[in-house]
């Protein structure tokens, strides 16, 4: 169980997140949207103990991610490409994954070997480091990174973004797997609703770092959440 309490961030005198209360519990398929400066990002950096808040607590079963490290060891994400190291060959940065979270090369070799489908041949013995390749096969790269280990818990930052449509459908499948059969807390935010909406049983709308809809996925939920952008988009 993941609870957000009375949280608040502030950059200056600008407000990006104010959140009274909210809970993950464990398992859960999670979906934050909204739009850009809505404070996602902000909200899952907070979640990893990447910001420091102005206000409030976050606990990750638990242990305040301010203050313990336990979390870390069951927790991984992952955000952007700041996330890898770019100097590294994607195997030598699995290792490394692989080296933190107790898991041998030899595992890692075979558990990072059921993704062929999804590196489309263009992420392994490519003889190329992290930083040069494309922004969506850092991403391939990045996501796989993060599922090393059997994690209990999964945060991914626009996942969907810079992957071409057949990734993206594959990446749906996976999530959908590592959610329902491994009963792993995963906390996606996107920008594509439709994708989210496939993927996540919960999605959370943000709105000037608020929470403004907190809505249980349904058949009518995409068109829900259209329609609410679309008066936002009037509004603006």
């Amino acid at each position: 169980m993941i609870h957000v309490k009375q949280l608040k961030k502030s950059y200056g005198e600008k407000q990006v997140l104010a959140i009274d209360a909210l809970e993950i519990p464990s398992g859960q398929s999670f979906g934050l949207v909204g739009n850009n400066g809505a404070g996602k990002t902000t909200l899952f950096s907070a979640l990893l103990d990447l910001i420091r808040l102005n206000q409030g607590t976050i606990t990750n079963q638990e242990m305040d991610v301010s203050s313990s490290e336990t979390w870390k060891q069951f927790t991984t994400a992952f955000l952007d490409e700041t996330f890898l190291i770019g100097y590294l060959t994607p195997e030598e940065y699995f290792y490394f994954i692989g080296d933190l979270r107790g898991v041998s090369h030899s595992d890692v070799d075979a558990f990072v070997g059921q993704f062929e489908d999804f590196f489309h041949r263009e992420v392994l013995k490519q003889k190329k480091y992290l930083r040069d390749l494309s922004k969506g096969n850092q991403k391939k790269a990045g996501i796989v990174g993060a599922l090393i280990g059997s994690p209990s818990v999964i945060v991914l930052d626009e996942p969907f973004a810079n992957l071409d449509p057949s990734t993206q459908i594959r990446l749906k499948e996976l999530l959908r797997e590592w959610s329902q059969q491994k009963g792993v807390t995963l906390l996606i935010s996107s920008h594509d609703l439709q994708h989210v909406t496939e993927v996540c049983e919960r999605i959370v709308v943000l709105d000037k770092g608020e929470v403004v809809n907190d809505i249980k996925t349904q058949t009518q939920t995409l068109k829900d959440l259209e329609a609410f952008f679309t008066q936002k988009s009037q509004e603006g």
